[in-house]
């Protein structure tokens, strides 16, 4: 798999905010097919930081439902692979300048 593939692009939340600030644990949405080596081969490319760790999770999908005029409509919401890179002591990735 190519690197590029590999990251689809950072999770912007309140809770991965917090992990940011706190403990340097940084959320991404990755592919579906990717590994642990790959992702962290990923991140010290496209970053420059050294990652220390990484862990993945699959998170799973979810029914969702609104009421409409015309009744209720209900669907699903796709799930998808996210991996949680902790970087190394003093270093941080600025997620914001590509935004």
């Amino acid at each position: 798999m190519k690197l590029a593939e590999v990251l689809i692009k950072p999770i912007l939340s309140e809770k991965a905010n917090l992990m940011q600030e706190k403990r340097s644990i940084y959320s991404f949405r990755v592919a579906r097919k990717a590994n642990k080596l790959e992702i962290k081969k990923a991140v010290e490319e496209f970053y420059g930081v050294n990652v220390a760790d990484v862990r993945t999770l699959v998170v799973p999908a979810k029914a969702k439902s609104r009421n409409t005029k015309s009744g209720v409509i209900s669907g699903r919401k796709p799930g998808y692979k996210k991996a949680l890179v902790t970087v190394a002591a003093g270093e941080t990735i600025d997620i914001y300048a590509n935004v």
